[in-house]
């Protein structure tokens, strides 16, 4: 007996379609390997498509009222809210991530970024008139770019969603949004939920696979371009939109180093440490993965690092136990799988490094020391549930070998030394430094990195204005 799969479609002007060829992939649960929905396989004419639905509803949504874009953000935010259940099943059956983490750690967040935004919708202001020459007085106007086209990461398929959409929409933008060909279930579900809120074309989902996001970035339509992923496909996308000269957003990769001085309480920094680089599988590009402990503290520190991976539990998303669930896909796994086998005869295996089950893609809590700088593990993300550990000799070394790798997206110290804390701070090329915690994150400030990290910013004001022009006016008083 064979259970029938589920039909995604995208969400094209306001109405549910499968692409235009007939096209489609199998969607696969990465906790048992099993297939359980198939996607629309959009080409260039589904693109098409969507891009025109967007540009037709630029011009009414532009023109709509920052109150009004407030209200439908927040309309949003209260239809997510009465129908979480159902966005945490389909992001959990998405990505096998556990159905109690989902629903505590990353449906709150997205409703609070959505409401975010819908205030921020009505912070969209230029600078004050002023003559700054004679007889002529001049006004900055901040405007929305036009139709957006987003795409959106498998490793938190909702929340990344959000970061696309939600600053997009309030600055009066419209948008195309293209969930990861991995992971398109709550995306569709969510187009879904706002489809009884915005008007037709000003959010359309197509799903695709990476040739789709390709011709929705070269498509005319859109004057901006964003991307949650790799730094290579970053690239790609840069390269692109440079044959237009589009705006391009991207936050890309990171291999976040985490600073613990000799002071610090050990304790705690592993229990911490533990939780922010094993949670999500470490399929998160500011997981605290790449540790960097004083000599001193050294043996210590991995010993406890060691027992704290040995304690996390990984595994089916309905095990209230769990930290985290599968690598989201088979090739995720390889990739992981991977760096443990290439590893130099210098480096220990502390903890993990093997697959866990005969079922879907887990693979177990990993601790691997005694690394050198220049080691593939230390230079290259490897995006799964694996922490480094290395030693240093003084505060500068210890920043030597932090800002020594070419991503450029959060850090953390670990420290009671103040003054040493805001020098590091000041000094490590990242954009995020958080001080004795590590992988919190606020809507109000801003998120993103520098180097191959990408650039632009995502949640706060900054990110808003990512999504918006300026514009000068001048007039003559004579």
């Amino acid at each position: 007996m064979t259970t029938e799969l589920r039909r995604l479609r995208n969400y094209i002007g306001g109405e549910f379609k499968d692409a235009a060829d007939g096209r489609t992939t199998e969607v696969v649960n990465p906790a048992t390997g099993e297939v359980y929905a198939t996607a629309p396989l959009s080409g260039q004419a589904d693109v098409d498509a969507a891009m025109a639905a967007a540009a037709a509803a630029f011009p009414g949504w532009r023109d709509t009222t920052p109150a009004d874009r407030q209200k439908a953000l927040l309309k949003i935010a209260d239809a997510f809210e009465a129908r979480a259940d159902e966005l945490v099943a389909a992001e959990s059956e998405n990505t096998g991530k556990p159905l109690g983490l989902t629903a505590s750690e990353e449906l709150p967040p997205m409703v609070d970024q959505i409401r975010f935004f819908a205030g921020a919708a009505r912070l969209l202001e230029g600078r004050s008139a002023g003559e700054y020459m004679e007889n002529m007085t001049s006004i900055v106007r901040r405007e929305p770019v036009g139709v957006c086209a987003q795409v959106a990461p498998w490793n938190y398929p909702m929340m990344m969603a959000v970061w696309k959409f939600a600053p997009a929409i309030a600055a009066g933008n419209t948008v195309v949004l293209k969930p990861s060909d991995t992971t398109p279930a709550s995306t569709v579900l969510m187009a879904e939920i706002i489809d009884s809120v915005l008007p037709k074309g000003v959010f359309n989902v197509i799903c695709g696979d990476r040739e789709t996001g390709r011709a929705m970035v070269e498509h005319e339509v859109p004057a901006m371009a964003s991307i949650t992923g790799s730094v290579r496909a970053g690239m790609q996308v840069a390269e692109s939109a440079a044959k237009d000269v589009k705006r391009v957003h991207l936050e890309l990769g990171g291999k976040a180093p985490v600073v613990v001085f000799e002071d610090a309480d050990i304790a705690k920094a592993v229990e911490d440490i533990a939780v922010a680089g094993y949670f999500n599988a470490g399929q998160d590009c500011t997981a605290a993965t790449r540790v960097l402990v004083h000599e001193s503290v050294h043996d210590e520190f991995v010993a406890a690092l060691a027992k704290a991976a040995t304690d996390t539990k990984t595994g089916q998303p309905d095990d209230e136990d769990v930290l985290y669930g599968p690598l989201n896909n088979p090739n995720q796994l390889q990739q992981v799988a991977g760096f443990i086998e290439r590893l130099p005869a210098h480096a220990k295996v502390e903890a993990g490094g093997h697959q866990v089950g005969e079922k879907g893609y887990f693979y177990a809590p990993t601790v691997v020391s005694g690394l050198k700088q220049d080691d593939e593990i230390i230079q290259h993300e490897v995006f799964g549930p694996v922490i480094t550990v290395q030693s240093f000799a003084d505060e500068a070394q210890a920043l030597a070998y932090a800002n020594g790798v070419e991503y450029a997206l959060a850090s953390s110290v670990w420290t009671k030394d103040h003054a040493r804390a805001m020098r590091m701070s000041k000094n490590l090329d990242f954009g995020c430094v958080w001080i004795n915690t590590h992988i919190p994150l606020v809507a109000e400030m801003p998120h993103g990195g520098y180097k191959k990290s990408g650039y632009g910013k995502d949640l706060s004001a900054y990110g808003f204005e990512d999504y918006t022009r300026i514009k000068h006016v001048m007039t003559s008083l004579g």
